[in-house]
C-alpha cells in the first residue's frame, strides 16, 4: 500500500551533501568510508543506525573488533554526544532496553534526577541556565551497560568519542543550525561559549570542523576513572563547585549518591508480535496501549487516510495515561487487552463519528524547540544481542550551560520544564520509547526516535507501516505520520511537497468527524533509527529516518 518505493529526490541530494560534510576531513579525524552515509545498510553481521554518520561508524567499529551490542552502542552513544550535541550529552539522560543472546530482557534508567532537597515550590522558574540542571544520568547508564554487558575494554569503546571531540570534525547542517538558533541563550554563559561557539561569539557554520580539547579531556578521564571520577571525582568536585557558584541546587553528596537503575520491562502484543519496552520514566507503556487499541480494527477494511487517522486517535488516547504511569498496578491497566477494547470504542473510524463528542486530551504536538529534541540509536550483533538506546538533553542544548573546563552540556530537567511538579529524587518522566517486536520469539524490529512528544508516534508509526504493511523498516520511515493535535479530538497531519498526506486524503480524515491540521515534514513527527531482521535471509536491515542526517549500516560480512 505504500506510495513510496524509494527516497525521494530530496532526500537523495541531502545525502550527497552529508557524504561531502561527513567525511570531507581534516588530517587529525579518523577517516571513514563513505558507505556509513547510507541510510540503509544489510548485514549478517550485525547493526548499526545511529543519528549521526560518526556515531554509526563509531558503533560498527566495535561490532569489526569483535564486540558485542552493548559495545556497538556504548560507542555510538558516546560519539554521538560529541557529534550531535544539541540533542543530546554525557550530562543528560537515557534510557537503554537491552535482550540478551538467552533471550531476557532488561532496562537501564540514565534518566536525570532532582536533588532529594529539592523544593518545587521555592525553586526558581527557567526555561534554560542552572535552574533547571538536574543530577545527571546518561554518563552513568552507559557505563553500566558497558560494565554489565559489554565485552571490549572500557578504553576502546570510548576511544571514537575521544577521537572526534579531540582532533575535531565537520559540522552537519541540522547541528550548525541548531548551535546557531541557540546561540543567544548559551553565550550568556562562559564554558558554552568556549565549547561551541568561535573567539567573537559566533558560531561555527556548516562544513566547518568543531574541536572539543575540554570535553576529550573529560572523557579521556571517564575512560580511566570511571563511575567515581564522574560522581565522586575530580569531574564531580568540578560540577558541584560550578553548581555551588551559580546557584543551581545539586551538590557533591547528590552526585555520589545517584545510580543508573533498573527499569520495569512492560510488554504487549500486536497482531501475534510482541511488544517489549521500558516503563516510567520512559513511555513503552504508551506506544503499547495505542497498538492494543488500534488492534480493534482492521486496516485492510478501510483505505490509507482512515487508517491512520485511527492511529492517531489511538495515540493520543494513550498520552492521556502519562500524567497517572509509574506503577505496576497502572501499567498493568493500560497495557490491558480489555481496557483498550473500552478505549477503542470512543475511536471515529469509517461509518463511526467520533463517540462523546471531543475528548479532553493533551497535547502530543513537538515543543517549540526546532523540531523536537534527543537522539536515538539502535544496535544488533550476530549472537542475538540487541540495544535500543535513547539519550537527551531535553530542549535544543538542554540547560544550555557548560561548566568551564569539561566541555559537555547539562539537560534541562528542573523549574518546570517538565510542565508538572518535580518531587525530590524524582526523575524526568518523558516520551522516550526504546521498543523491541518479536515473532515467535525472535527480535524482528529495533525502535526507538527522537522529536520529544513526537517519539511514541514515530515509533508506532513504523510497526504498523510493517506489521499492516508489510513493509521493509527503510521503506516505513519514508512514509507519512499523524499525531495527536492540541486538544479535542484534533490530529497533525505529516506533509512537505509531493510526499506527506495529499489533500484528498486529509479530507478523508477530516470525514470520520476529526479536525486535521497539515504540518510540515522536516522531522517534525519525529525520527527513527532502526533494525529490522529478516529471517528469510538471516540479515540485519538498518534504517535511519530520512529525515534527519544519520546512517546505518554493519560490519563487511562474516
Amino acid at each position: 500500500m505504500s506510495r513510496l518505493s524509494c527516497y525521494p529526490v530530496r532526500t537523495l541530494s541531502r545525502l550527497a551533501t552529508l557524504v561531502a560534510l561527513a567525511f570531507g576531513l581534516s588530517s587529525g579525524p579518523v577517516d571513514v568510508g563513505a558507505q556509513s552515509t547510507l541510510q540503509r545498510g544489510r548485514s549478517d553481521a550485525g547493526m548499526v543506525s545511529a543519528a549521526h554518520p560518526l556515531a554509526t561508524e563509531a558503533g560498527v567499529r566495535m561490532l569489526e573488533l569483535g564486540g558485542n551490542a552493548a559495545d556497538a552502542a556504548v560507542a555510538a552513544a558516546f560519539a554521538i554526544a560529541v557529534v550531535e550535541p544539541t540533542m543530546n550529552s554525557i550530562g543528560g539522560r537515557n534510557q537503554i532496553l537491552v535482550r540478551t543472546p538467552d533471550g531476557a530482557f532488561h532496562g537501564i534508567d540514565g534518566t536525570t534526577q532532582a536533588p532529594w532537597d529539592y523544593d518545587y515550590a521555592t525553586a526558581p522558574r527557567a526555561s534554560f541556565g542552572y535552574a533547571v540542571i538536574g543530577i545527571p544520568g546518561a554518563t552513568a547508564g552507559l557505563l553500566r551497560l558497558h560494565e554489565e554487558y559489554g565485552s571490549l575494554s572500557l578504553a576502546q569503546v570510548m576511544q571514537p568519542a575521544i577521537d572526534y571531540a579531540e582532533h575535531g570534525f565537520r559540522l552537519l547542517p541540522g547541528d550548525a543550525e541548531r548551535q546557531a538558533s541557540g546561540a543567544e541563550e548559551a553565550l550568556q554563559f562562559p564554558g558554552t561559549a568556549a565549547a561551541y561557539y568561535k573567539g567573537d561569539g559566533s558560531p561555527y557554520r556548516a562544513g566547518e570542523v568543531l574541536v572539543q580539547p575540554d570535553h576529550a579531556e573529560t572523557l579521556k578521564k571517564i575512560m580511566v576513572g570511571g563511575r567515581d571520577v564522574f560522581y565522586r571525582g575530580e569531574i564531580a568536585r568540578a560540577m558541584a563547585a560550578d553548581f555551588a557558584a551559580n546557584g543551581a541546587t545539586i551538590d557533591l553528596e547528590d552526585l555520589a549518591q545517584y545510580v543508573a537503575e533498573d527499569n520495569r520491562i512492560v510488554r504487549g502484543s500486536y497482531r501475534g508480535y510482541e511488544i517489549v519496552g521500558t516503563d516510567v520514566p520512559a513511555a513503552g507503556v504508551l506506544s503499547i496501549q495505542a497498538l492494543h487499541v488500534m488492534e480493534n480494527f482492521d486496516p485492510r477494511s478501510m483505505s490509507e487516510a482512515e487508517w491512520f487517522a485511527v492511529t492517531g486517535q489511538a495515540l493520543q488516547m494513550a498520552q492521556r495515561e502519562l500524567a497517572v504511569l509509574g506503577s505496576d498496578t497502572a501499567a498493568t491497566r493500560a497495557t490491558s487487552k480489555e481496557y483498550a477494547a473500552r478505549l477503542a470504542a470512543e475511536i471515529a473510524a469509517p461509518g463511526r463519528p467520533p463517540a462523546g463528542g471531543e475528548l479532553p486530551l493533551p497535547p502530543l504536538g513537538p515543543r517549540d524547540d526546532h523540531m523536537g529534541h534527543t537522539t536515538h540509536l539502535s544496535t544488533a550483533d550476530a549472537n542475538g544481542m540487541f540495544v535500543s538506546l535513547t539519550q537527551t538533553l531535553g530542549p535544543n542544548m538542554g540547560s544550555k550551560v557548560v561548566t568551564p573546563g569539561l566541555g559537555f552540556l547539562y539537560a534541562s530537567t528542573l523549574g518546570g520544564y517538565l510542565g508538572s511538579m518535580t518531587e525530590p529524587g524524582m526523575r524526568a518522566r518523558s516520551n522516550i520509547c526504546p521498543l523491541m517486536v518479536l515473532k515467535d520469539g525472535e527480535v524482528v524490529l529495533v525502535l526507538g526516535a527522537a522529536g520529544g512528544g513526537m517519539i511514541p508516534p514515530a515509533v508506532v508509526h513504523a510497526i504498523t507501516r510493517v506489521i499492516d504493511f508489510g513493509m521493509p523498516l527503510p521503506d516505513a520511515l519514508a512514509e507519512p505520520r499523524v499525531a495527536g493535535g492540541s486538544g479535542g479530538n484534533g490530529l497533525l497531519a505529516e506533509i512537505t511537497d509531493g510526499d506527506g498526506w495529499s489533500p484528498a486524503e486529509l479530507e478523508e480524515m477530516r470525514a470520520l468527524g476529526l479536525q486535521v491540521t497539515p504540518v510540515p515534514r522536516s522531522g517534525s513527527f519525529g525520527r527513527v533509527h532502526g533494525i529490522q531482521f529478516d529471517p528469510a535471509t538471516k540479515t540485519w536491515v538498518g534504517a535511519a529516518d530520512p529525515d534527519w542526517e544519520g546512517s546505518a549500516r554493519g560490519p563487511s560480512g562474516r
